[in-house]
C-alpha cells in the first residue's frame, strides 16, 4: 500500500512585527480604544506580523515553500503538485498556486488553490494525501499563506487585533511507511454570516463590504464542539484514541478555544503547540506555521503522532492525524 508522509516543513513571517503595544498605539491614533491586557485576556495574542506593501501571499508562500523543500532535501524540479490554501489570493485569478509555481520554477506540474479559510491547510493536506495515495503525485508542496492585514477593519477592535500575516508549508511525498493516517472534513454553509468578508469585484468596483466581519461568540460556541467531534472521528478512523496523541497542532485562533479543545480531549497544554501569542491568527497559514515552529524547536520529533485541526469561515472544520 502506498502512503504519504511529510518529509520537510517550512515557514515565513514578514519582518514587520507589531506587539500589542504597537498596535494599541496605532489604533489610538485612529480613535479606537483597546489595551494589551484586553487583547491578552481574550485571545492570548501578544504580537503579530504584517506584510509590507507590494508583498503578496505568493511571496510569503514561496519563502516558506523553499524552506520546506530544503528540509526535505528536494528541489523545485522534484515537485509534481502544488496546493495553496489561502483566503487572500494575489489576484481574482489565476490561482496563487500558479503564481507561486512560476516564482519557484516548478512550471508544468498541477497547481491550484483551496479556499476553506482557517481550515484551509487541513483541507489542502487531505487533498494532497489522496492524490499521492492514488499515484497522481509523488512529491507535493502544500502551502498555507495569508495576508489578512489587508482585509481588516481597523475601526473594529474585536477583529483587527486578532489576525496576522504569514505562511507555512510542507513537502508531502509517497512513502512505503505510514504518514498521514486519517482525516475528517466538514462544512455547513448555513453559518456563512458569522465569519465572512461580504464583498466582491464587479464592473471594476467593489460591491458589498471588503472587510472581515465576525460574530466572535457564535464562532467560539461552534468551534469547540466541532473541533472535538472532528478530532474523535479522525482518531476513530485510525483506530486510535486521544491517549495516542503526542502533539495537538491546532489552528491558532484563540488560546481559549485551544485550551477548551485540549480539555475535551484530555490533553495537557504541554502537548499543544502554541504560537498564537507571537503570530496571532494567520488563518490557513497558522497550522503549518505552528508545525514548523514545533519541528525546528525540537519539540515535535520524527515518529510522533500529531493531530492537526482547524475551523474557519464557511463554516468549515476538519482534522487530520499523522505520524511525522
Amino acid at each position: 500500500m502506498k502512503y504519504s508522509r511529510i518529509t520537510g516543513t517550512g515557514s515565513y513571517l514578514p519582518p514587520r512585527r507589531l506587539t500589542n503595544a504597537d498596535l494599541v498605539a496605532e489604533l489610538a491614533a485612529k480613535g479606537v480604544e483597546t489595551s494589551d491586557d484586553w487583547i491578552v485576556e481574550r485571545t492570548g495574542i501578544r504580537a503579530r506580523h504584517f506584510a509590507a506593501d507590494g508583498v503578496f501571499s505568493s511571496d510569503l508562500g514561496l519563502a516558506a515553500g523553499k524552506k520546506a523543500l530544503e528540509a526535505a532535501g528536494r528541489t523545485a524540479e522534484d515537485v509534481d503538485l502544488i496546493i495553496v490554501a489561502t483566503s487572500t489570493p494575489d489576484m481574482v485569478f489565476p490561482s496563487t498556486a500558479c503564481i507561486l509555481q512560476n516564482k519557484l520554477g516548478a512550471n508544468g506540474c498541477a497547481a491550484f488553490d483551496v479556499q476553506a479559510v482557517c481550515s484551509g491547510f487541513v483541507y489542502a493536506l487531505a487533498v494532497a494525501d489522496s492524490m499521492v495515495k492514488t499515484g497522481a503525485a509523488k512529491c507535493a508542496l502544500v502551502v498555507g499563506a495569508e495576508i489578512f492585514s489587508r482585509i481588516l477593519d481597523f475601526n473594529d477592535r474585536t477583529t483587527c487585533v486578532l489576525f496576522g500575516d504569514g505562511a507555512g508549508a510542507v513537502v508531502l511525498e509517497a512513502s512505503d511507511t505510514p504518514g498521514i493516517l486519517s482525516s475528517d472534513l466538514h462544512a455547513d454553509g448555513k453559518h456563512v454570516g458569522i465569519l465572512c468578508v461580504p464583498g466582491h469585484v464587479s464592473g471594476g468596483a467593489i460591491l458589498g463590504d471588503p472587510l472581515l466581519k465576525m460574530d466572535g461568540q457564535a464562532v467560539f460556541k461552534l468551534a469547540v464542539g466541532l473541533l472535538e467531534s472532528a478530532a474523535r472521528a479522525t482518531l476513530a478512523k485510525a483506530n486510535l484514541t486521544e491517549a495516542d496523541i503526542d502533539w495537538l497542532v491546532p489552528h491558532q485562533a484563540n488560546i481559549r478555544i485551544m485550551q477548551s479543545t485540549a480539555r475535551k480531549l484530555k490533553l495537557s497544554m504541554d502537548k499543544v503547540v502554541v504560537t498564537v501569542d507571537q503570530h496571532g491568527n494567520t488563518s490557513a497559514a497558522s497550522i503549518p506555521l505552528a508545525l514548523d515552529v514545533g519541528v525546528r524547536s525540537g519539540q515535535v520529533k520524527p515518529g510522533q503522532t500529531l493531530l492537526l485541526e482547524g475551523v474557519g469561515g464557511g463554516f468549515t472544520w476538519g482534522a487530520l492525524l499523522l505520524i511525522l
